[in-house]
């Protein structure tokens, strides 16, 4: 499977992008997907996930009621939508997938197995 994330870009303070990332090599149909980002400095950060079959969602606290994880079967892809950004949003944002992971285990942030190029999001204040 590969993965290719893409969407990123410069946004003020408080707007909005949506990042996608697209897989090919193979049709999803179960596991999960996830979002990390990697902010200048730091470690990788779980950002959160979405099962594929059944759609169950999961956040890390510091965007839950701001960012959405969704996904469009047809099209192989999930999104990541970022409302209400921050300056600390800034960040290298990659998409990762773990096709035999269970809907109970969407909170962890380990064993992703297949990984796509970042894309940069930056938030200006």
């Amino acid at each position: 499977v590969q993965l290719q994330a893409f969407g990123g870009g410069l946004v003020q303070a408080g707007g909005s992008l949506r990042l996608s990332c697209a897989a090919s090599g193979r049709t999803l149909s179960r596991g999960a997907m996830a979002w990390f980002r990697q902010a200048p400095g730091k470690e990788r950060a779980f950002v959160g996930a979405i099962h594929w079959a059944g759609g169950s969602t999961y956040y890390v606290d510091s965007v839950k009621g701001r960012f959405t994880i969704s996904r469009d079967n047809a099209k192989n892809t999930v999104y990541l939508q970022m409302n209400s950004l921050k300056p600390e949003d800034t960040a290298v944002y990659y998409c990762a997938a773990d096709l035999a992971r269970d809907a109970k285990m969407l909170g962890w942030s380990k064993g992703y197995n297949y990984w796509g190029q970042g894309t940069q999001v930056t938030v200006s204040s």
